[in-house]
């Protein structure tokens, strides 16, 4: 679980709410159902419209991904890596189908299993790459649409506060009515921006940054298997992988797995 993730939502919404009541406003103030209406299905049919249905479900499946990361441990990774190598280097690369059920990435396991079968390395090697690609186009997708999502919001906000203003100045014959229909009015624009900031554009963001951190995990898979393959010295291969561990990356995803 990405604590991260879940701390700076309710970080940033409450210390927004904890502000607004310090300078003396309400929070029943900012609970208007007809501004989130406007603004949520304003934003929904925009999104709607630009992109197809497939990639609208998609982009709420991998939401998951903002809270729940997959597991990329890359020191335990590098490490089963150099053993395999050490494997066929001793007895050959047949003697790897023992280390199959060790695997639990599929990703490695079924390339690792097209080595076994004798797969030519350059045939691999561009499967490989061609499957880390299309993942992260994949993914990169959903990112694109809730950046979408974020960059629609502040407009639909807009919008909906027009909309409470022309509601307002149909009762300027009643001034006590003026301040209170001015204040719901602009409750659009901050449930437009705060849904983009706060929500949507973060979401974005974080989707295409695991789709890049996933990227870079399979192509160091990719790297060790091909070296793997051409029976490349394990100490050798070790080095190549290490890398990939940047800032302490293996060891972040260490712990977090712990």
């Amino acid at each position: 679980m990405d604590l991260a993730n879940i701390l700076g939502l309710i970080t940033g919404t409450g210390l927004i709410l904890i502000g607004n009541v310090l300078e003396g406003g309400h929070t029943s103030s900012l609970m208007q159902m007809t501004a989130f209406i406007i603004v949520g299905g304003g934003t929904l049919g925009s999104v709607m419209v630009c992109y197809p249905g497939r990639d609208l479900k998609k982009s709420v499946s991998d939401l998951k991904l903002c809270f729940k990361p997959p597991k990329m441990p890359v020191e335990e990774t590098i490490e089963l890596i150099v053993g395999m190598a050490r494997v066929a280097r001793k007895d050959g690369l047949l003697a790897l189908e023992r280390n199959l059920a060790d695997i639990q990435d599929p990703f490695m396991k079924r390339y690792l299993m097209q080595i076994i079968d004798g797969i030519e390395s350059d045939m691999l090697k561009d499967a490989m790459e061609t499957e880390i690609f299309l993942a992260e186009e994949d993914l990169k997708i959903s990112s694109k649409v809730w950046e979408g999502a974020g960059g629609f919001s502040p407009t639909i906000g807009i919008i909906g506060a027009v909309l409470g203003l022309i509601h307002t100045m149909q009762n300027l014959a009643d001034p006590s009515k003026v301040g209170a229909g001015i204040a719901v009015a602009f409750v659009a624009t901050v449930y437009g921006v705060g849904l983009a900031n706060l929500f949507f554009m973060p979401w974005g963001t974080k989707i295409k940054r695991v789709a890049q951190l996933q990227a870079t995990y399979r192509e160091m898979i990719m790297v060790g298997l091909l070296a793997l393959q051409a029976g490349h010295n394990p100490k050798v291969i070790e080095d190549k992988l290490r890398i990939y561990i940047m800032d302490g990356g293996g060891k972040e995803e260490k712990k977090e797995e712990e």
